[in-house]
């Protein structure tokens, strides 16, 4: 099964390694996903994400949320749900 997109970085924070994520489908904790563009890719597994601060465990298309990434990325780069 193909990769496919779950949303778009719309904002990166550097000092704190924070990406915020608008999601154009569903995405949980433990799902690995990979971030794509501007030249480079990148794929780590979700550890947590939040939602105005407060800790969530999955969120649903149309919703923006935060989350801690190991690389940085830039707004714009693509988000792709991994799957097996």
């Amino acid at each position: 099964m193909p990769d496919f997109k779950v949303g778009v970085i719309t904002h990166y924070y550097d000092k704190i390694g924070v990406a915020v994520l608008e999601l154009s489908d569903e995405l949980a904790a433990g799902d690995t996903i990979k971030i794509s563009g501007h030249g480079r890719e990148f794929t780590q597994v979700v550890a947590s994400m939040q939602v105005e601060h407060e800790q969530i465990q999955s969120a649903k298309r149309g919703q923006t949320v935060g989350m801690k990434i190991d690389q940085e990325a830039k707004e714009g780069d693509e988000v792709y749900k991994v799957t097996a």
